[in-house]
């Protein structure tokens, strides 16, 4: 398997929903008491968290990019 770029915007998800799934699951097995209402805005702010970690990463990347352009044509 070849190397990849690490996207931390899909781990920010995966936590999100890993942290969502065993939130759900402790609703559901009686050891703590989590309404609907509560847990779906935090799922929301975790994909918005998500979103604007894919963002920086992706200007992170970009301004990078740039950098060794700019040393490769002096």
């Amino acid at each position: 398997m070849g190397r990849h770029e690490f996207e931390p915007g899909k781990l920010v998800v995966g936590l999100v929903l890993i942290g969502g799934c065993l939130a759900h699951l402790a609703a559901v097995r009686g050891w703590v008491h989590l309404p609907v209402y509560f847990l779906l805005p935090v799922l929301a702010g975790g994909f918005c968290a998500a979103g604007l970690v894919s963002s920086l990463a992706f200007a992170v990347r970009r301004h990078r990019a740039r950098g060794t352009e700019q040393h490769e044509l002096q």
